[in-house]
């Protein structure tokens, strides 16, 4: 990056609220020094997670171990060309300290979702679903429904983490595709959160690339409005194809579950607070971390009010996850309830934590050669075309934010590259901001190595496998972001 950025903390984004570290000391380096490091990264994930699984039937390598690899590498590669350890250390500290934010969230995503559990906020959402949800329109309800939640919100994690749990957990009791609901659930919360102009990342990317907010959002409904039609009608056509098994004669099934389930909790419409005081604090632009706290304390509180579960039970809950075992006075539920009730707590994130803590170590230790502005830069130096040029944005922000994990470092390392050649060739800069989103901020759930990915996996409990064939928002819509800049329909359509 060739200048230093001051990138302010977004009161309330709901994933990655990180600010753009410092620009790393500048050391007389070759590009090969910056490259090696990205390679063996590229090289162990393909080997470990597509080479292995697929052509020789082997497990998937564990995602921590190949990142542990990476990281050992690049830190024994910047030592041995001569960059001091302590300078490496403390580009390591300032990146993780940078996304202690975003480890925030994550644990209070795991308290949230045992709070509103033990309170029976979720389950009487569940429980509503169940009467009002048709299973034809199940599919299509699960992307409509976060994408409501995310543009208030401006929380794609938020919104999984919340209204997503409450969907999947419908998806199972009606014995409906989780991989599919999954792919609705993810997909409807990054469109909403794309359009939002509370969102984290929206924000970032306009600012990034010196572009107002609501030209970009503008811009961005050029792609993704589109493509969220098409999944639209997508996910309501596999409502019919591929949908419930409970369709004809369900009430067999769903009678004694929901019973089962009002064995568990007691429902009234003051458990509807917690969510309500999500949605207050986005709309009020109250910081993220206060708002997730002040519902947990009030869904706690009603918790101890309106169940039966004693207080120890609620102080367990929020630290290991709820469990039907709490439930001393009931007849044992039946499995599909104990399915959906059991989850949450602060330790169901510690795997997606993990995960999120070694990938930024390793991008800590590249940082302090400043290697991905440097490969990024030589890599698409080709460019020189207007299709060429956007197409090259899209294929930058892809990359970065894959080997990054970080949606804002995204956007000022490809806005830092690509502004003066978009500048050059009369190429909107809005088209920029939108090509850092299109191909950045949506890639990151079909990603299986990326922290949105991993927290997806861990808050949905479906495989990243099953679910990222359906995630058809982010595959039509990088299907029509490049279409627009090959056909040059591109130039008119954002003119």
């Amino acid at each position: 990056m060739g200048r230093v950025v001051q990138v302010p903390i977004r009161p309330f984004g709901g994933r990655r609220l990180f600010s753009c570290p410092p620009n790393p000391k500048r050391y007389p380096l070759k590009f090969i020094h910056a490259l090696l490091p990205i390679l063996v990264l590229t090289v162990l994930i393909v080997l470990g997670l597509i080479v292995g699984p697929l052509a020789f039937g082997l497990p998937s390598a564990p995602l921590e171990i190949l990142f542990v690899l990476a990281a050992a590498f690049a830190v024994g590669h910047l030592v041995v060309i001569g960059v001091p350890y302590a300078d490496i250390q403390a580009s390591v500290v300032r990146k993780l300290a940078s996304a202690l934010p975003a480890f925030f969230i994550l644990f209070t995503i795991g308290i949230i979702i045992a709070a509103w559990m033990i309170s029976g906020t979720i389950p009487m959402l569940v429980y509503w679903g169940l009467e009002l949800v048709s299973p034809a329109f199940l599919y299509v309800t699960c992307f409509l429904v976060p994408i409501v939640f995310s543009l208030l919100t401006g929380t794609s994690w938020g919104s999984v983490g919340t209204v997503g749990v409450v969907l999947i957990g419908i998806t199972g009791v009606l014995d409906a595709d989780l991989g599919i609901a999954a792919g609705a659930i993810i997909g409807g919360a990054y469109f909403g959160d794309k359009l939002s102009p509370l969102s984290d990342t929206t924000n970032m990317a306009a600012l990034a690339t010196g572009v107002d907010l609501y030209d970009h959002i503008r811009s961005m409904m050029v792609t993704t409005l589109p493509s969220a039609v098409l999944a639209a009608v997508a996910f309501t056509v596999l409502g019919f194809t591929h949908g419930a098994t409970v369709a004809v004669g369900g009430a067999d099934v769903i009678g004694p579950f929901m019973i089962s389930l009002r064995t568990l909790f007691e429902f009234n419409i003051l458990l509807l607070l917690p969510p309500v005081i999500v949605l207050v604090g986005s709309a009020m632009r109250k910081p993220i971390i206060p708002v997730l706290i002040s519902s947990v304390i009030v869904a706690a509180v009603e918790a101890a009010i309106f169940q039966q579960y004693a207080v120890i039970d609620i102080l367990i809950a929020m630290n290991r996850g709820f469990s039907v075992d709490m439930a001393t006075w009931a007849a044992e539920p039946l499995p599909a309830v104990a399915a959906l009730v059991n989850r949450g707590g602060l330790y169901s994130m510690s795997e997606a934590i993990f995960v999120a803590f070694l990938i930024f170590f390793f991008i800590g230790a590249i940082d302090t050669i400043n290697a991905m502005p440097t490969v990024v830069n030589r890599v698409f130096a080709f460019a020189r075309t207007r299709s060429t040029t956007i197409l090259s944005a899209l294929g930058a922000s892809a990359l970065t934010n894959a080997l990054t994990s970080n949606q804002y470092a995204t956007s000022f390392i490809v806005g830092d590259a690509f502004v003066p050649r978009f500048r050059t060739l009369r190429i909107p800069a809005k088209v920029l901001s939108r090509s850092i989103d299109d191909y950045g901020t949506m890639i990151e759930s079909i990603v299986p190595w990326h922290a949105s990915a991993v927290f997806m996996v861990a808050t949905l409990g479906v495989p990243w496998a099953a679910y990222w064939p359906w995630q058809l928002m982010t595959l039509i819509n990088l299907v029509v972001a490049a279409l627009l800049a090959i056909t040059g329909i591109e130039k008119h359509a954002s003119s």
